[in-house]
């Protein structure tokens, strides 16, 4: 049947914003490959993907023993006429197949910032270079572009990789670029298009999965690590943790346990440059960091 574990990966999945679900409902030999079984248990996880909000789900009887419906269709579930598993997945778009990151809102964390000098020559191209990869959207040699926490703005002039010029950075890919101005910035920055900036907050809502075995501790500060900025953090609320059974929601929970799924807000020691989950995924996802054993203790999704 439909068990604790699959209730939560489904949430999880939902949360993640992963657009194509497979249900693969294996060991039907242990049920002599019955249809009845198969279809009860599909409308059974039907029920689950509707009440999260599971929009895209496919699935598929298989039987990993007899290897049935993984890769062959086998000769014992003749009653299934959809693909195997693995046609599945050979034909599942990609996760950007419909809106491609580079046609979403510039955005590019800085890693590091370099200083290239001649050796013979310390002083020919001398310049500072802002490197990163980019998380979404365009930029060209010629856009203005603001630094973020800053504020500051400047004009590009260069997009490089490998010290070649590009016409256009897109995203994933990893550049260097170099602006007209010589402003103040450095690592956990972020570069954006003016008119189209990420928020600057110091307090935010999120969704997290607890995946510590030490339950989280309100009075605590914990590292925040979002893009390639790290901050610390307090979690000062709790609205409501997910019960995984049914689906409801626990108002004000004194603490969460491990796998636990839940509303929080947070509280940061300084400012990060953040856009909702649902609309950038490099921008809106996080962890949390237990400082004391460096032990990542929380996963999130920022709202």
């Amino acid at each position: 049947g439909i068990l604790t574990q699959t209730r939560r990966h489904a949430k999880v999945c939902q949360l993640m914003g992963i657009p194509q679900v497979v249900v693969a409902i294996n060991k039907m030999d242990l049920v002599n490959f019955d249809p009845q079984v198969y279809a009860k248990l599909q409308e059974e996880f039907a029920e689950v993907a509707a009440t999260i909000g599971l929009e895209s789900v496919r699935y598929v009887p298989m039987s990993a023993l007899e290897g049935d419906m993984i890769v062959d269709r086998g000769d014992s579930m003749p009653w299934y006429e959809g693909p195997t598993l693995l046609e599945i997945l050979e034909n599942a778009g990609t996760s950007h197949s419909e809106t491609p990151t580079h046609h979403e809102l510039f955005r590019m964390p800085v890693q590091l910032v370099c200083r290239p000098q001649d050796s013979a020559n310390p002083d020919l191209h001398d310049y500072r270079g802002f490197m990163g990869r980019i998380s979404s959207g365009v930029v060209r040699p010629g856009d203005e572009v603001v630094a973020l926490p800053s504020g500051q703005r400047s004009t590009v002039t260069h997009v490089e990789i490998g010290g070649a010029d590009l016409n256009e950075g897109v995203a994933e890919q990893s550049v260097t670029i170099r602006l007209a101005d010589e402003i103040d910035i450095s690592r956990g920055d972020m570069l954006a298009h003016p008119d189209t900036a990420p928020q600057v907050v110091k307090e935010a809502q999120a969704m997290v999965c607890w995946l510590s075995e030490t339950p989280l501790d309100r009075a605590r500060t914990y590292a925040l690590r979002q893009t390639t900025r790290t901050v610390k953090a307090k979690i000062a609320d709790i609205p409501f943790r997910l019960d995984i059974n049914t689906l409801a929601e626990d108002a004000a929970p004194a603490n969460l346990q491990m796998n636990d799924i839940a509303r929080i807000n947070l509280r940061l020691a300084q400012p990060i440059c953040c856009d909702a989950y649902a609309q950038n995924r490099g921008t809106g996802a996080f962890i949390l960091i237990d400082e004391a054993t460096n032990n990542t203790v929380g996963a999130g999704m920022l709202l």
